[in-house]
């Protein structure tokens, strides 16, 4: 399929940097002609977009944002929207963050560092129903074990779950979180304890653990403490 067939798309770009939002967004609007191209800074404004979006044909998710700890974004997306396809677009390229996110239904894995027309190039062929990945990296030297068996487990929360696990994660109580999520303390009692049956943890620190193990070497540095 070529560009020129390429018309009509809709995107949304999920990045909290501005100047990138903004480069992409330009690339890909030189790349698919009249495509529309939507903008979000956080997975809160994601969803926001996505109650009033309409159809979307791709998601392009960064995996380092505040409020999103490592694939818990894409895990909440597949979840909460299995119809679009998301690809991550990320600083990382650890092939064992690259594994996870296949593992868990990405459409493909482009690195920051790939240049503007690598960048179009790969979401032409995501477009046109390949998944794309770095040429350079090796999948079989990912890890196996007991980090596959943590993502199949997080593959089994419900998108509710996912957001209460990413603000466990940012240490927020459960009066917080039932708070920011506009439900009772006792709501959220009952989420946390269905997370920790689900990811076969004691404790809400055993669950912060496991998603950082999950959360790839680069991405969670730079969370928010």
């Amino acid at each position: 399929m070529d560009a020129g067939s390429m018309t009509g798309y809709r995107f949304i770009i999920v990045d909290d940097h501005p100047l990138f939002r903004g480069a992409l967004g330009q690339a890909l609007g030189d790349a698919f002609g009249d495509a529309e191209v939507l903008e979000a800074g956080s997975l809160d404004e994601l969803t926001e977009r996505l109650a009033i979006a309409g159809e979307i044909d791709l998601i392009l998710l960064d995996l380092a944002m505040p409020g999103v700890h490592g694939i818990s974004g894409l895990l909440y997306l597949r979840a909460q929207h299995p119809e679009v396809p998301v690809v991550i677009v990320s600083a990382s390229d650890d092939p064992g963050t690259i594994r996870h996110c296949l593992d868990c239904g990405a459409s493909g894995f482009i690195p920051k560092s790939q240049s503007v027309e690598g960048i179009r190039d790969a979401i032409r062929k995501i477009m046109g129903g390949e998944v794309w990945l770095p040429t350079d990296v090796d999948l079989a030297s990912a890890p196996t074990g007991e980090t596959a068996e943590l993502v199949s487990r997080m593959s089994t929360l419900t998108p509710q779950q996912v957001r209460v696990l990413m603000m466990l994660g940012e240490g927020l109580l459960n009066k917080q979180i039932a708070f920011k999520l506009g439900v009772s303390e006792a709501t959220i009692k009952a989420h946390v304890s269905a997370i920790l049956q689900k990811l076969g943890v004691d404790s809400r620190t055993q669950a912060v653990i496991a998603i950082n193990k999950i959360g790839g070497s680069g991405d969670w540095s730079r969370m928010p403490s």
